[in-house]
C-alpha cells in the first residue's frame, strides 16, 4: 500500500481510454523501492493495461555539464534494463521532460509522474498538468516523510524541523512492496534514445564539456546498493566519531545517488535500522533529519538559489562587516584554478575538482573561507555556489543550495562577533588541525592529483 499523503492530483481531467498509463521518470530515476512506479504499475493493472515508462533528457538543466549528464545517464541504462525485466519498455527521448510528456501523453489514459522540489521541476509538471487532457497524478518518494506532511512552512533550523519529523516517522518506515503490470508493453513501438554506449549517447547531446566525467563514481542503483554495503559492514559502527576526518573514509558516498533519485531514502533507513550499529542515529539525523530539512528549505523559499534566502540577522551581520580588511581577495578564477595561499582549501577544491565530491567537514571549512576572500557576500555567495554547481555530482540540488546557503548563517544561530563575518559562524585552518591530520589530507588529494 502506498500512503495517500505521497500521492497528489495536479490536475483535475477525467481519466481517458488510452492506449497505456504513462509513468513519467524525472526526479527518482530508479526500478526499485520507487512509489510512482509502483503506483503506476497498480493504476494500469486496474485498467487492464500495460505501463510505459518515459523520461526527458534535457540538454539545458540549470549548470549541468558533462560529469552529471554521463553520472545520470549510467543510471538510466540501468533502470532501461531492470524496466524490461518486469515488462515495461522505458522511452528516453532528447527533450526537455515536459514537452515530452506532453507528447507521449496524448495516447495515455492517466500520466503518474514523481516529485521534485526545485523550481525547474516544478515548472515542468505545472506545465504538464495544463497541457495534457488526461490525470497527471505526482507521488512522492525521494523523502522519508512527505515534505508537506512534516511541516507547512519554512523552518528555522533542524531543531524546529526533528521533532516534526520523529512524530509522523513510524507512520511512513514501511517497505515498499514490488508489484508486477499483468500487461506488458515491451512490443510496443516508440522512438527512443540509444543507451548502451553511454558516451556514445553523451555525444549526441548539445550539452557544456567543460567538466569531464569522474571515474570515482560511477552511476546507478546497482553501484550505490553495493556503496551502501561497504558502509553497512565496514564504517557505520565508526561514523559518529570519524565522519568528520576527511583524511580517513567513514562516509557512505550517498549523496550523488540521492541526487540523481538512483537509490531511494526510506530503503537506506530501513536498512540501516536493522543493524545494531553504534553508528546509526548519527546518521538517520544526517539522512532524514538534515536531508529533509535542505528539501524544506528549497520547497518554502523561492530565493534558495541566492544570497537574499539567507536569514536577516545573516544578510545584516554580513553586511555591515563589508568594508572589514580582508588579508586575502582572491577572484572566481583564482579559487577555481586553487591560486590561494591556504594549502587545505586548495585540497578541498582540488578533491572536488578530481572527485565530483568534496569531504562534507571540508566543504563548510571552504565555503567559509571564500567568504573571507571575498569583497563582498553577496560575491562570495554567488562564487560558492558556482563552484559546488559545477563540480560537485550532488550539486544544484535540495542539499547543495542548503550547503551554500549553511556557510552563510542559514539554520544556524548568530556567534561571537569578529572581523568580517560578523555574527556568522567562523572557520579556520587551526579548528582543522585540532579534528584531524590535516597534512595527511593534503598529502592524500596530492597524491590523487598526482594519479589523474
Amino acid at each position: 500500500m502506498i500512503q495517500k499523503e505521497r500521492i497528489k492530483v495536479l490536475n483535475r481531467k477525467e481519466i481517458k481510454k488510452g492506449r497505456y498509463v504513462l509513468y513519467w521518470m524525472q526526479a527518482s530515476q530508479r526500478a526499485e523501492y520507487n512509489h510512482a512506479l509502483e503506483y503506476a504499475i497498480l493504476k494500469a493493472n486496474e485498467l487492464h493495461q500495460p505501463v510505459v515508462g518515459f523520461f526527458g533528457v534535457t540538454d539545458r538543466f540549470p549548470e549541468a555539464n558533462e560529469r552529471h549528464y554521463t553520472f545520470m545517464l549510467e543510471g538510466l541504462r540501468e533502470v532501461k534494463r531492470s524496466l524490461e525485466k518486469r515488462g515495461i519498455k522505458m522511452v528516453i527521448r532528447p527533450i526537455s521532460p515536459e514537452m515530452g510528456v506532453v507528447q507521449l501523453a496524448k495516447r495515455a489514459s492517466l500520466v503518474i509522474v514523481d516529485r521534485g522540489y526545485l523550481k525547474i521541476q516544478r515548472r515542468w509538471r505545472d506545465y504538464a498538468a495544463h497541457h495534457i487532457d488526461c490525470p497527471l497524478i505526482q507521488v512522492e518518494s525521494d523523502v522519508v516523510v512527505p515534505i508537506e506532511e512534516t511541516s507547512p512552512k519554512e523552518e528555522y533550523a533542524a531543531a524546529t524541523l526533528r521533532p516534526k519529523i520523529k512524530k509522523k516517522l513510524n507512520q511512513f518506515l514501511r517497505p515498499l512492496k514490488e508489484n508486477d503490470p499483468i500487461i506488458d508493453s515491451l512490443s510496443m513501438d516508440f522512438d527512443s534514445f540509444q543507451m548502451d554506449d553511454v558516451a556514445k549517447a553523451i555525444s549526441k547531446l548539445c550539452i557544456d564539456r567543460s567538466v569531464k566525467k569522474v571515474s570515482h563514481f560511477c552511476g546507478g542503483t546497482e553501484e550505490a546498493m553495493k556503496l551502501l554495503d561497504i558502509f553497512l559492514d565496514e564504517k557505520l559502527d565508526h561514523f559518529a566519531e570519524l565522519r568528520n576526518d576527511p583524511s580517513l573514509d567513514y562516509l557512505s558516498h550517498m549523496s550523488p545517488y540521492l541526487h540523481f533519485g538512483q537509490i531511494s531514502p526510506l530503503y537506506i533507513v530501513l536498512k540501516i535500522l536493522k543493524t545494531d550499529s553504534s553508528g546509526k542515529e548519527a546518521y538517520l539525523e544526517e539522512l532524514i533529519v538534515r536531508r529533509e530539512l535542505s528539501i524544506n528549505f528549497v520547497f518554502y523559499n523561492k530565493k534558495y538559489d541566492s544570497f537574499e534566502a539567507i536569514p536577516e540577522w545573516a544578510k545584516k551581520t554580513l553586511r555591515g562587516h563589508q568594508k572589514n580588511r580582508r588579508p586575502y581577495i582572491y577572484t572566481l578564477e583564482e579559487l577555481e584554478n586553487t591560486k590561494t595561499h591556504d594549502p587545505y582549501w586548495n585540497a578541498a577544491q582540488k578533491e572536488m575538482v578530481l572527485k565530483g565530491k568534496m569531504h562534507g567537514y571540508m566543504r563548510m571549512y571552504w565555503g567559509k573561507k571564500i567568504i573571507e576572500w571575498s569583497r563582498t557576500p553577496e560575491e562570495a555567495f554567488r562564487a560558492a555556489l558556482y563552484l559546488n554547481n559545477k563540480y560537485e555530482l550532488d550539486g544544484r540540488d535540495p542539499n547543495g543550495f542548503t550547503g551554500v546557503a549553511w556557510c552563510f548563517g542559514k539554520h544556524d544561530r548568530p556567534w561571537a562577533e569578529r572581523e568580517v563575518f560578523g555574527n556568522v559562524r567562523y572557520m579556520n585552518e587551526a579548528g582543522l588541525k585540532r579534528k584531524f591530520d590535516a597534512e595527511e589530507y593534503v598529502k592524500m588529494i596530492s597524491q590523487l592529483n598526482k594519479k589523474e
